[in-house]
């Protein structure tokens, strides 16, 4: 469990740069402290990544060119054009940069060793995250063949909560298992790209929560899809929120439903070693169980020969019980 505790809280730096927090604290030393037994560490961060290309090969490759992470700025989506070199401001943050900001990570570890990690802001304001990617393509082993998947990939959006909880308890009855498990609440503002090898490009895509339009659900709805593990009970690190003081860390359902002022697109999912699915004989896989995915996607504009030919909308989307199992062949 070493190896998994060191993989969690590296996942937690990483995933830092997209982290935000709108009408929600992160949890300060004293509420650390009754929820674990000790004060714990925190580490802010400020950040700003470029990487000229990122590979996977095979016996081909796969590559990702000229990707930034940063803030909002950096999605290149938020220039002004009626003032060169300045940003059009998004309302309701504490900063709006290239930069990254305004990030606080609370790191616990349990008297039955379990490491809890929290990403909020220092400010309690929301954080916005920006990214872009130049290209992600096929190539050919000898370099003669290669085909663009995705080109001109921009985004920004928000991150309302990261939760991350690195469980010791032997999963499945697979001896030194333990999980990593993980609950998300984000949006996309907007993301823009081309789908070059369909000819297909995708304008004004948002994610957000399951009631920022269309069919919304109760308060009572979204707290029996969202706040339960396998025994039916709330996720750990949730449910002390003070809506008189801003104090302690929403329930999913709270983040889900607007009532904190946005309504964020949920992700709950736990990663662990296990065995295969079904029938499979296969043994110590990487096992991905997506327990909860509920949100709202919309597309202003699908580009399809050089036309728009109308916008897409998808209301209330929420993915479920659903396991997937990896491994190499």
């Amino acid at each position: 469990m070493k190896g998994l505790k060191k993989i969690a809280l590296v996942t937690a730096i990483a995933a830092a740069p997209m982290a935000s927090h709108a009408g929600m604290k992160a949890l300060d030393d004293t509420s650390m402290g009754n929820v674990t037994g000790q004060a714990g560490v925190t580490i802010e961060l400020e950040t700003y990544v470029e990487i000229g290309k990122f590979t996977y090969t095979d016996e081909g490759t796969f590559a990702v060119n000229d990707i930034k992470l940063g803030g909002a700025n950096a999605s290149g989506l938020l220039d002004d054009p009626a003032n060169a070199g300045q940003f059009i401001a998004l309302p309701g943050m504490a900063t709006q940069s290239r930069t990254l900001d305004d990030l606080k990570i609370d790191i616990d570890v349990a008297a039955d060793g379990d490491a809890m990690i929290h990403v909020g802001s220092i400010t309690g304001a929301p954080i916005d995250w920006g990214m872009q990617a130049g290209s992600m393509s096929l190539h050919s082993a000898d370099g003669t063949e290669s085909t663009t998947l995705l080109s001109g990939l921009k985004g920004f959006g928000l991150l309302g909560a990261l939760d991350i909880r690195v469980d010791t308890a032997n999963v499945g009855g697979v001896a030194d298992s333990g999980s990593l498990m993980l609950d998300v609440a984000f949006t996309v503002e907007r993301m823009d790209f081309d789908v070059d090898f369909l000819g297909v490009g995708i304008r004004g895509m948002t994610i957000a929560g399951a009631n920022a339009g269309g069919e919304v659900y109760t308060d009572a709805e979204l707290e029996g899809l969202l706040n339960r593990d396998e025994s039916g009970q709330s996720q750990q690190f949730r449910g002390d929120y003070d809506p008189a003081t801003g104090d302690g860390t929403p329930t999913l359902a709270q983040l889900a439903s607007g009532a904190l002022g946005k309504s964020f697109a949920i992700a709950s999912v736990d990663v662990y070693k296990g065995n295969g699915l079904g029938a499979s004989t296969k043994t110590d896989v990487l096992r991905v169980d997506v327990k909860d995915v509920l949100m709202d996607v919309n597309i202003a504009q699908t580009i399809v020969g050089g036309a728009n030919i109308g916008t897409i909308g998808i209301d209330n989307l929420h993915i479920s019980d659903t396991k997937l199992a990896v491994y190499g062949h």
